[in-house]
């Protein structure tokens, strides 16, 4: 007999409440500390409003989910299901991974941790995979490892529309925030694997999109098997500017026609370090 697995992840993946009812999966709101106030996101906090207090110069601190919540979303969601595949966001990015992972040992093996090293619209995917696998009959062990070995098969590339808010959070040095900000760069930033790095610096948004477009292109043809929509998977992601988002995605279905393409918002504990008019370019390969 089959077991009934629930696949659960948080809201980094980009996931609403609401989505996540239609799509049949569990999400966990990330909480965050603004002004020393606690929001807990896409439930006390919305995207506009984040963004409004961003924006003024509030004090904006991303945390990670209380133990208590985790297992209290756990324990409910087992009175229903046999089995828990758990997708938190990278390990490398928040210890939220780390901390599921210790939980999960007081589950008798009925919660899977995945470390898959995804974040926002990779982390998404990964999702809509493990549902796909679930329903093909695999149990939350085999997903996790399937996950697991599947999580280089993936990148992002975002470009920053200002380096102020990585500056702010000590994620660069003020030196180098100094000069880019007084030669106006646009920083390319990539996510392979767990970490955030630099990646290219761009004179003007449209040469940023250039170095995006054939870095997306370079992975899909020398690491995923070939630039072709049978096999990747086509991602925009944003922050705060939904149309800029929406023209940088006909300018990519130029360079890849008949590639299925999905634009999110980027998940708000991203956006609180790299700030709003953030565009990024995503794709992973397409589980067979």
């Amino acid at each position: 007999m089959s077991r009934k697995v629930a696949v659960v992840t948080d809201s980094n993946s980009g996931i609403t409440q609401k989505q996540a009812k239609e799509m049949g999966v569990f999400v966990l709101p990330m909480p965050f500390m603004i002004n020393e106030e606690t929001f807990f996101e896409d439930i006390t906090l919305d995207q506009e409003g984040f963004y409004k207090r961003l924006e003024s110069g509030a004090n904006v601190v991303t945390s990670q989910p209380s133990p208590e919540s985790v297992m209290d979303l756990w324990k409910e969601i087992l009175k229903e299901y046999d089995e828990i595949v758990h997708i938190p966001m990278s390990s490398g990015l928040s210890g939220s991974c780390q901390s599921a992972l210790m939980l999960a040992e007081d589950f008798d093996k009925k919660v899977q941790v995945v470390n898959n090293q995804r974040i926002s619209v990779t982390q998404r995917q990964s999702v809509i995979d493990a549902k796909l696998l679930s329903e093909r009959g695999m149990n939350a062990e085999q997903i996790k490892e399937f996950l697991e070995n599947d999580k280089f098969n993936s990148s992002i590339y975002i470009m920053l529309d200002t380096l102020y808010y990585l500056k702010k959070g000590g994620r660069i040095t003020p030196a180098a925030a100094a000069i880019g900000s007084i030669l106006r760069l646009k920083p390319v930033l990539q996510i392979q694997g767990e970490k955030l790095d630099a990646f290219a610096k761009a004179r003007t948004a449209n040469q940023g999109k250039s170095i995006m477009i054939n870095a997306i292109r370079n992975d899909m043809e020398n690491r995923f098997g070939g630039a072709s929509a049978d096999n990747i998977w086509l991602m925009v992601a944003y922050t705060k500017d939904l149309e800029a988002a929406k023209q940088f995605s006909q300018e990519l279905l130029k360079e890849f026609p008949g590639f299925d393409l999905v634009i999110n918002p980027l998940s708000l504990s991203v956006a609180c370090h790299i700030g709003p008019g953030s565009l990024a370019v995503a794709c992973s390969k397409k589980i067979r």
